[in-house]
């Protein structure tokens, strides 16, 4: 049976743990692996010839000779397959296609309404997601995977949205499934929250090796990507990192669309500011109008934006205690107002914090930036596919959802 790569030929055991080696992007020579993994020079040249044979590596000029006939070098290949990354918001989509690197080779954005319903929203990620491919020189079997975030909670097993507060029609909508049965080529499709792949994203992007990790989007809503050991946390229910229904001090009183009062993401995120101003006197129909004001010198809506930062600090300072993160990256559209949203949380976590737990904690903008997702969808969808196990059975055939 052909598994992903569409190979018939069983391969050598252990092939796929040797393209992790590679992946670092340095070549090596057969001599060189055999010293890395201790292994054979039979076994590691019975490797290559899998991984040559699947298009995962390519031999490079010939290192220099140290006596006798030089020795032929091996490099990973991005470009053996593509994946395809979609970032979907509550207003917006992107969609880009990656090589096996995680570089973004072709994107494209448009506004699209998540209230639109699934079918609209994912015919609009296949039609675009097929175009961007050929447009990028790429022939649609060299698809591996699709990976897609989702404004909201996701059960990851299945890919399915778990009654996600701000996407009516889209409770348990079996999103790979529906993929799956309109795009030529058997993939699989991995779909995650939206701030779990922003998560993975800035990592990737900007902190390659960090193992504790938090990213807080704060945006239309609040929620955070957790990173612990190395290894990105779901919980039990796929909802780990929901910090924007934590009740805060300051939210007493005050309604939040999930039912309850005085959450987080009801006193700080984007619309909470703008209606705040408005109940000011000062005409702020939304986030982004907040933004604008903030980066025209606006004193009411810096002060505003730099409570928020408090307000979220306050959640946060009690996550640093939990979970001991090296790095806070504070990332969303509500961060394009610059210092003053992330002043107020080093405000509050700092003062609130363990000296042991915030001496070398870093609270920072997200270096990722608007990127974030999109790169995370790809890195969820490459570390899939170039998993040891898939790259080493032959007859894997494409799981849906994992």
């Amino acid at each position: 049976m052909s598994g992903i790569f569409g190979r018939t030929e069983t391969p050598a055991p252990g092939a796929g743990e040797l393209v992790q080696l590679l992946r670092d992007g340095r070549p090596r020579t057969r001599a060189e692996l055999a010293a890395s993994t201790g292994l054979a020079r039979s076994t590691i040249a019975s490797r290559i010839d899998t991984l040559l044979a699947l298009g995962l590596v390519m031999p490079v000029a010939d290192a220099l000779s140290t006596g006798g006939r030089p020795s032929s070098r091996f490099a990973f290949n991005p470009i053996a397959r593509v994946v395809l990354a979609a970032d979907l918001g509550a207003t917006h989509a992107t969609i880009g296609v990656s090589d096996l690197n995680g570089t973004v080779l072709r994107r494209h954005s448009d506004p699209l309404d998540i209230t639109a319903g699934p079918e609209r929203v994912l015919g609009w990620l296949v039609d675009t997601g097929l175009d961007l491919i050929r447009s990028a020189g790429h022939d649609v079997a060299d698809l591996a995977a699709i990976g897609i975030g989702l404004p909201g909670p996701v059960e990851h097993s299945s890919g399915r949205p778990t009654n996600p507060p701000i996407m009516p029609g889209w409770d348990g909508f079996d999103v790979p499934g529906w993929i799956h049965d309109r795009i030529p080529v058997p993939v699989p499709v991995l779909v995650d929250n939206d701030v779990n792949l922003m998560a993975l994203g800035e990592v990737a992007f900007a902190w390659p090796g960090v193992p504790h990790f938090l990213f807080v989007k704060v945006a239309t809503g609040i929620g955070s990507g957790v990173i612990s050991g190395g290894r990105l946390q779901r919980g039990a229910q796929g909802i780990a990192g929901d910090i924007g229904h934590v009740r805060v001090p300051r939210g007493d009183g005050t309604p939040c669309r999930c039912g309850n009062i005085g959450c987080l993401g009801a006193v700080a995120s984007g619309p909470a500011i703008a209606a705040r101003l408005r109940a000011g006197g000062i005409d702020s129909p939304n986030g982004a109008d907040v933004v604008a004001r903030v980066r025209s010198g606006d004193v009411d809506a810096i002060q505003a934006v730099r409570q928020a930062g408090r307000d979220i600090g306050e959640v946060l300072a009690a996550c640093v205690s939990l979970m001991n993160p090296s790095v806070i990256a504070i990332g969303g559209s509500m961060a394009q107002a610059g210092e003053h949203l992330i002043a107020g949380v080093r405000e509050v976590v700092y003062a609130r914090s363990m000296p042991l737990a915030s001496e070398h904690l870093s609270i920072v903008a997200s270096r990722a930036a608007g990127d974030a997702g999109l790169i995370g969808a790809g890195m969820l969808a490459i570390e899939h596919v170039l998993a040891p196990g898939r790259i080493d059975d032959p007859t894997a055939t494409p799981v849906v959802g994992f």
